[in-house]
């Protein structure tokens, strides 16, 4: 794989925690890279160090040990303040309980992340909220509170708050597991999209039936990559 292709890479990451019965390690010496653009999968059981390895890769957790080089920027050296910034410009996350804040509308919502890193003129913020809001397909939602729409319609609010700062990286936690299969089934093809028209996206799963989706799953057994498995398109 080309480095220069290269926008997630991780080397020798250890993230440990101090437990009653002593240290645990969540993840052991991982070493990966991911190329920009790719679709790609992180699946094992629960608790074998998914979620930590996506915190690792938003910087929402820093590791014990190794490197974290996000789109050319050493993550785990950023201080607190510095980590928001980046993270607000250049990385989406989306989660399983869509996490939209219940007292603003899903416009609102949606311009927030704008607000927060004042990415964008005020003048453009509404008119962007809505031009995403149109990408998934809810454009119709924009005044309702969260409250008002099924799941699926809340995950793709989510999807567009997370690409309001347009991106580079988009990563999501179990982003199906609150939704019937159909609805399950046009998020991940929303992810397909986005991937294809050059975000990095990285999800973290246990639905065996999207698997023919990705470009790359990797798996991941009590914090050891186990075994990586590359589509070839």
């Amino acid at each position: 794989m080309d480095s220069n292709q290269n926008i997630i890479g991780l080397t020798g990451v250890t993230k440990s925690y101090q437990v009653a019965e002593g240290t645990f390690q969540a993840l052991k010496e991982v070493s990966l890279q991911i190329s920009r653009g790719q679709f790609v999968a992180i699946t094992g059981k629960s608790g074998s160090g998914k979620s930590t390895l996506l915190n690792v890769i938003t910087g929402i957790d820093k590791p014990t040990q190794g490197e974290v080089l996000m789109n050319g920027v050493r993550v785990d050296k950023l201080s607190e303040s510095e980590l928001a910034r980046w993270r607000g410009k250049n990385v989406g996350v989306v989660f399983q309980f869509f996490q939209l804040l219940p007292t603003l509308t899903i416009l609102e919502n949606v311009m927030l992340p704008m607000d927060f890193c004042n990415t964008y003129a005020k003048a453009e913020r509404k008119q962007r909220a809505l031009a995403l809001l149109e990408k998934v397909n809810i454009a119709e939602q924009a005044d309702k509170f969260p409250s008002a729409l099924s799941g699926g319609q809340q995950q793709r609010a989510a999807i567009a708050r997370a690409l309001a700062n347009d991106p580079s990286i988009l990563v999501a936690d179990e982003p199906t597991g609150n939704l019937d299969t159909q609805n399950a089934l046009a998020i991940m093809q929303l992810f397909t999209d986005l991937s294809k028209q050059g975000k990095t996206v990285v999800v973290v799963t246990h639905e065996k039936e999207f698997s023919a989706l990705f470009e790359r799953t990797i798996h991941i057994t009590d914090g050891v990559v186990k075994e990586e498995v590359t589509v070839q398109a």
